[in-house]
């Protein structure tokens, strides 16, 4: 896991996020971004062999979440709103790419972007976009003291 702030003060993270049997990637980061990769195994599949929808709003929430926990400063986050839309599906044995981006970062309320592509092997630069999410996070309460050994392994692998 990887977490930068830049000049500006604002932050960056970035994550591996992986389902059962599906090995990290190493994580990436950019400007206020959080990119998190997964490789679709049997675990999160429908039974067509099709990555299921509902695994593309967890890997959606869950990055626009971990950016918006370092954003706040470490506080604590809830999802208030999802709405995603599926446009193309990832199969079996594919590997995507989830790419969270702050559209607004504010006290209480962070509204992020969440693009979710499929890597092409070959080139691993080319991206098929698969879906998109907006996600809205509440961000105005005080972190539970359990959450401050999660904070400082966050902190231990960022670069800041």
């Amino acid at each position: 896991m990887t977490t930068t702030n830049s000049p500006s003060s604002k932050s960056k993270a970035s994550s591996s996020t992986t389902a059962a049997a599906s090995s990290p990637s190493p994580p990436t980061a950019e400007k206020g971004v959080v990119i998190g990769r997964l490789t679709v195994t049997l675990t999160c599949c429908q039974p067509f062999k099709v990555l299921n929808g509902g695994v593309s709003a967890l890997i959606a929430e869950s990055t626009a979440s971990l950016g918006g926990y370092v954003a706040s400063g470490y506080r604590r986050v809830f999802g208030v709103q999802l709405s995603t839309n599926h446009i193309k599906p990832a199969m079996l044995g594919e590997q995507v790419e989830a790419e969270a981006t702050p559209v607004r970062v504010g006290r209480t309320i962070q509204v992020w972007e969440v693009q979710i592509r499929k890597i092409d092997p070959s080139t691993s630069s080319s991206k098929v976009l698969l879906s998109t999410s907006r996600v809205v996070l509440l961000s105005n309460m005080e972190a539970p003291k359990e959450m401050k050994e999660y904070e400082e392994k966050i902190k231990k692998y960022a670069r800041l």
